[in-house]
């Protein structure tokens, strides 16, 4: 069995020079790349920190993958143990779970917290559980929840810049999370009264391209916050932990990330030619693949598709791997497949048989 190994050369635009090191107030700060998981600034990322309401961040993701968001519910006794920041539902009123998410996410209500997470997970020791559960599936390695909303004085909950960064980005693929999170502004009328909440985190206002987030702060903690933007088809996302200027910080760091780095589609799983003479059927890879790059990087970009010679193979076969490299690093690996047209394996009889079979079974 031979390899024949194809070296595609990515055609990179030259972007605006790097500006220069970002200086963030934050204890601690990320920016990522929401798509590919790329960090493009850090600062102390995996110092477990207390996180404050940037919490209601998980609870707004498991309600949403685990509740039906036209459901409605009745608020129950552990509001009553609630304080601080609330959205002031009583015991005995009817909202549905669609609104509840509204009022934890714009106006950070710690009752609406504790009213989601008991109707989830049947108790909040239980939805507790289901946090942490949750978060090491999707890798948030250094993060420890006990409660659902955020308060610290009993309770903490402690993560990292980094984990929150991850968490943000899986919240995202979330179509109900993102229209949320992203809201300047909403109203709810319940069996009991109305509502009207503005959406606490101010860089929606502030930012151009700022997409959503949340707000966080307790005194333990500071302020904390993640957001998110999109520009350009880069889709990027923020956290600070204890900023006394987190919008400026998260101001700073999109206008670097947006200011040096450009989102490009470095394989095509809609668009994948290569010039290969030994298969005569398509062959295909299943995903796309996009990455961030500065223009230091683009001379440093390699794509290798490294194609096997089989002389017996089937439809939907492995027939190669196409990988890129940056700089010699991996950054992605991909089966490449083959799609055999069965058709054009039969003789001239067995097509008869066959049309003929597709007609009356």
């Amino acid at each position: 069995m031979k390899k024949i190994i194809f070296v595609l050369i990515a055609l990179i635009l030259l972007l605006p020079n790097q500006s220069n090191a970002l200086s963030v107030t934050a204890s601690s700060a990320i920016l990522m790349d929401t798509d590919s998981g790329r960090i493009l600034y850090q600062k102390d990322i995996h110092n477990a920190r207390l996180i404050a309401s940037i919490t209601k961040i998980m609870t707004a993701v498991l309600a949403i993958e685990n509740g039906n968001l036209d459901d409605v519910v009745t608020v129950g006794e552990e509001v009553l143990t609630m304080y601080g920041s609330n959205i002031y539902i009583e015991l005995g009123e009817q909202m549905t779970l669609r609104d509840l998410l509204y009022g934890l996410l714009l106006r950070s209500g710690n009752d609406a917290a504790i009213v989601i997470g008991t109707y989830i997970g049947g108790s909040e020791e239980k939805f507790v559980e289901m946090m942490n559960k949750k978060a090491k599936e999707i890798g948030m390695i250094n993060t420890i929840y006990h409660n659902c909303h955020g308060l610290d004085e009993v309770t903490q909950n402690y993560s990292t810049a980094y984990d929150m960064a991850v968490l943000s980005s899986y919240a995202n693929t979330l179509d109900a999370y993102r229209e949320i999170s992203g809201t300047k502004k909403w109203e709810v009328k319940t069996d009991k009264k109305s509502y009207v909440w503005n959406n606490r985190n101010k860089l929606l206002t502030l930012y151009e391209y700022a997409t959503g987030g949340k707000t966080g702060y307790t005194p333990s903690a500071g302020r904390t916050l993640v957001t998110t933007a999109s520009k350009d088809n880069l889709n990027l996302t923020a956290v600070t932990l204890n900023d006394p200027n987190e919008y400026v910080s998260h101001e700073d760091m999109y206008e670097y990330g947006f200011n040096n780095y450009k989102n490009y589609l470095i394989v095509d799983k809609d668009n994948f030619d290569i010039d290969d003479k030994f298969y005569k059927d398509e062959i295909y890879v299943k995903e796309s693949f996009s990455y961030p790059l500065t223009d230091a990087e683009a001379e440093k970009l390699t794509t290798v598709v490294e194609i096997l010679k089989l002389k017996d193979y089937k439809n939907g076969d492995k027939v190669g791997e196409v990988i890129v490299t940056l700089d010699e690093d991996e950054i992605f690996r991909e089966p490449v497949f083959v799609k055999v047209d069965e058709n054009k394996k039969l003789n001239i009889f067995e097509k008869i048989a066959s049309f003929f079979k597709s007609i009356f079974g």
